[in-house]
């Protein structure tokens, strides 16, 4: 039998289908409307028909997105971590959508240019070292950048389910500030906490000119959610794209089979679909959402 959630996806992605329709449409009526044609003003009436569906759609999605999510994420914790170029419309939509699922909201942690730029990996090395908490350590086989600081931070403030111990307060707060007075991240005081699940929003298509800053995000995000229950990386249009973020995730399976991907997290579909990847990724499900290059569908099939 279908469930009430299940044909709820099924409606989102079909409005997912057509607000596509609509953006392709829209650029083709825009595009004979600009050469003269004498029946643009029949086509400006198209246009305005399409833009009033892709509003319904998002309406639609509104209306049915707290139904859709409720309790599905319910005695889970969260934390948010934003790179730099993460709208922050998408950053409180993201926040919406998980307060409507149930979850517990544990903070959120920000990236900075200094860290993501890769230009003081020395200065990072040495914080990483001496923020290890005594007792512990980090994977031998992570060397770079974004893996070594993903999982010191995964180690401090990602936990698997039903998991108990942990580093102590004391050095969590130590290996925080550590990296925030060396600029590395940002955060607000007694604001973060460990939490199960984590949610990564970055920005939309990097450009030609981004250097290894998508490669470090995504390294990142895979080490940080292998410490924890699941972990979904979520970007604008785009950012599936060449050497965007979630483009380099998705082209390395080492990391697409730690972190669920959704491409269009500026869509009312795509953060809906971000809470119900997360859902699955903790069951051990990581897929790749969206429209954009890689995605395997537009939403989780249950």
């Amino acid at each position: 039998m279908i469930s009430l959630r299940q044909h709820a996806i099924s409606l989102v992605a079909v409005f997912l289908a057509l607000a596509v329709g609509v953006v392709l449409g829209s650029g083709f009526v825009a595009d004979r409307i600009d050469s003269g044609n004498d029946s643009s003003s029949s086509l400006r009436s198209d246009n305005d028909t399409l833009s009033a569906q892709v509003n319904a759609a998002d309406s639609f999605n509104d209306a049915i997105s707290p139904r859709l999510l409720r309790g599905l994420l319910t005695n889970r914790s969260v934390l948010v971590v934003t790179a730099p170029g993460a709208a922050e419309a998408d950053i409180a939509a993201v926040k919406t959508s998980l307060n409507q699922s149930g979850a517990t909201f544990a903070g959120q942690i920000g990236l900075t240019d200094e860290l993501v730029g890769d230009a003081s990996a020395q200065k990072l090395t040495s914080i990483i070292d001496q923020a290890i908490p005594s007792g512990a350590s980090l994977r031998t086989e992570l060397t770079d950048s974004g893996g070594r600081v993903g999982d010191l931070l995964g180690l401090l403030l990602q936990r698997k389910v039903d998991a108990s111990g942990g580093p102590s307060d004391t050095d969590i707060s130590a290996g925080l500030q550590a990296l925030r007075q060396g600029g590395f991240i940002t955060y607000v005081d007694n604001a973060v906490t460990p939490a199960q699940l984590a949610v990564v929003v970055t920005g939309g298509s990097l450009g030609d000119n981004a250097g290894a800053r998508g490669q470090l995000i995504a390294r990142f995000a895979a080490s940080f959610g292998a410490r924890g229950s699941g972990t979904v990386m979520a970007g604008r249009s785009g950012s599936a794209d060449g050497s965007s973020p979630i483009g380099v995730l998705r082209a390395d399976a080492s990391l697409s089979r730690v972190v669920a991907s959704v491409d269009n997290v500026d869509q009312s579909t795509g953060r809906i679909v971000t809470a119900l990847a997360l859902a699955d990724a903790q069951r051990g499900r990581p897929g790749a959402y969206g429209s954009g290059p890689g995605a395997s569908a537009i939403a989780p099939a249950t």
